[in-house]
């Protein structure tokens, strides 16, 4: 397989992942355009975090071929690998922030783990991240101190403190009421006309990923369903599109599920 690497960022072909007996990926074809926002939705358990770590390299697929940038993934030593892993930024659904360390240690962690910087270059380089999203003077409160949006917030300045060229968002709104999770689908707007990234988001919020995607792919059933714009994906002919979107308790998912 020769990678399209002038159209595509990442590109995923006829990709396998199993955890035992439970065959959760089944074949997943998706490619992503350099500067592309795609969004990937999908029911609870049916692979969408599976994927994004298989496209970090988190986790091994059995089968298929993952190429980012040109590079497939799967071939490449841990010294290469890790070269790649530089090119990703991941907001945690959680927020995954480190409870003892302040505000600007945990935007710099990368950095400072990472890097020959110093401290105080670090701090600074986290100070702007957090300017960049409308945080300020919080570099030096710890975490605890911080409201649920906030802590959001904190992680996507983490997530581009390296300046990444992918930016991976999982479930970037769940636990958010109506007004704060709209300000995070503003950012990450933002954040893509600001730092020019190719971002993979995965979601169940529609509203969230009318508003964000370019295109939109349904997982279901460990392959990728359909693929299209906003506007494709609501006009879908698909009735499994249909149920998902429209959150409807009947319909084909709700049928094949109670066969299991």
């Amino acid at each position: 397989m020769i990678p399209d690497i002038e159209e595509n960022l990442i590109e995923v072909h006829d990709v396998h992942k199993s955890f035992g007996n439970k065959h959760v990926l089944r074949g997943i074809n998706l490619n992503v355009k350099h500067g592309e926002s795609m969004v990937v939705i999908g029911g609870s358990g049916s692979g969408k975090s599976v994927l994004i770590k298989c496209v970090i390299a988190i986790l091994k697929p059995e089968q298929g071929e993952i190429y980012v940038a040109g590079q497939e993934i799967g071939s490449l030593e841990e010294k290469d690998l890790y070269e790649t892993r530089k090119k990703f930024g991941m907001l945690f659904q959680a927020g995954a922030l480190f409870d003892s360390m302040k505000v600007w240690e945990n935007v710099g962690f990368g950095l400072l783990q990472h890097s020959k910087i110093s401290k105080e270059e670090v701090k600074e380089i986290a100070i702007e991240k957090l300017n960049l999203l409308g945080l300020y003077h919080i570099e030096d409160l710890m975490p605890s101190e911080l409201s649920g949006g906030m802590k959001k917030r904190v992680g996507l300045a983490r997530a581009i403190a390296m300046e990444p060229e992918i930016l991976l968002y999982d479930e970037p709104t769940t636990g958010l009421d109506p007004i704060r999770a709209d300000s995070i689908n503003e950012l990450i707007v933002e954040m893509r006309k600001k730092i020019k990234v190719t971002s993979i988001t995965i979601t169940h919020d529609m509203v969230s990923a009318y508003k964000i995607g370019d295109r939109i792919a349904m997982l279901y059933q460990g392959k990728i369903t359909e693929v299209g714009t906003p506007d494709e994906i609501k006009s879908s002919s698909n009735a499994i599109v249909q149920q998902f979107i429209q959150g409807k308790a009947e319909g084909p998912i709700t049928q094949a599920e109670a066969q299991i």
